[in-house]
């Protein structure tokens, strides 16, 4: 014997597909922002990262800007996949010590006990894997500080 379907069942058969016509959208968005959540942290995250890199080389004796901002960069583009060097932006700043002259933010006149600050900045649009209209200015910014030795 063959079961009949219901009324019920014949007049519903149509709203499986819209129901996920009104759904799949939606959990598509959210599936993609919290991988591009995801992908900011980690980024912010490798961005400290460099920072704390740049400032360990940056308390070096006989280390330079250049040195630092170009060690920064490659440590960036060797971890963060697809950008370039010049995406980076790293900002130098040294703080003179107790009784030290100021060596003018130039780390090879820097003395013992001044303060190295290292910021590395990315801004996000180079590093997303969609860019949101709204996000376009926004940046991902790392800093650390350390003593020169």
């Amino acid at each position: 014997m063959q079961r009949q379907s219901s009324p019920n069942r014949q007049r519903r058969s149509g709203a499986v597909v819209v129901e996920m016509a009104i759904v799949l959208p939606i959990f598509m968005m959210v599936v993609w922002g919290i991988v591009e959540f995801g992908r900011a942290m980690m980024v912010g995250q490798l961005v400290t990262n460099a920072a704390r890199y740049g400032a360990r080389e940056a308390i070096l004796d006989g280390s330079t800007n250049a040195v630092v901002t170009a060690s920064v960069q490659q440590f960036l583009v060797d971890t963060v996949k697809g950008i370039k060097g010049s995406d980076v932006t790293v900002k130098v700043l040294v703080t003179p010590g107790t009784g030290n002259p100021d060596p003018k933010n130039d780390l090879a006149t820097s003395r013992l006990k001044d303060i190295c600050n290292v910021t590395v900045t990315i801004p996000y649009s180079k590093v997303a894997y969609f860019s949101a209209t709204f996000l376009k200015t926004a940046s991902l910014r790392g800093s650390c500080s350390m003593r020169h030795e």
